[in-house]
């Protein structure tokens, strides 16, 4: 399965540039994975830029609102897409407004990663270790420990 990682806004402190480049590059060994990158601006100019970033793919919104995975379950939802011959995963972080009702409605699936709402940098990067993490686990490696 391939993944799009779509943001607005580039990471803007090194901290979190570094641990997404890691991630990224982790995530190489399991799926192409690639990250595109939205440039940050109003809600109304910046979802129809989210929408076409994410055309043909299954569509995943992270939003305060969404459900909640533990990362043996985003493991099985990943291995249940993958067995579903899903092709290519879209996961859309937006920028400080968040996304609107109209824009959640057009996701195949809304996930929230934390109770807290998170900076989008620092949702950036739990959201790429624990796709990593879900990886490893259906690999039946020694990253994750139950």
């Amino acid at each position: 399965m391939n993944w799009r990682i779509i943001t607005v806004g580039k990471p803007a402190f090194s901290w979190a540039r570094e641990a997404a480049e890691t991630y990224l590059k982790r995530l190489q060994r399991y799926a192409k994975v690639e990250h595109v990158i939205i440039k940050e601006a109003a809600r109304p100019v910046v979802e129809p830029q989210l929408l076409r970033a994410s055309e043909d793919t299954f569509r995943v919104i992270l939003d305060e609102r969404g459900q909640a995975l533990r990362s043996l379950e985003m493991a099985g939802w990943i291995e249940q897409r993958h067995l579903g011959g899903t092709k290519r995963v879209s996961l859309i972080i937006g920028g400080s407004d968040g996304h609107s009702e109209a824009f959640r409605a057009k996701a195949d699936a809304v996930w929230k990663l934390s109770d807290l709402t998170l900076q989008h940098e620092v949702a950036l990067v739990v959201l790429l270790e624990q796709v990593y993490r879900a990886h490893t686990i259906l690999k039946g490696e020694p990253y994750h420990r139950e």
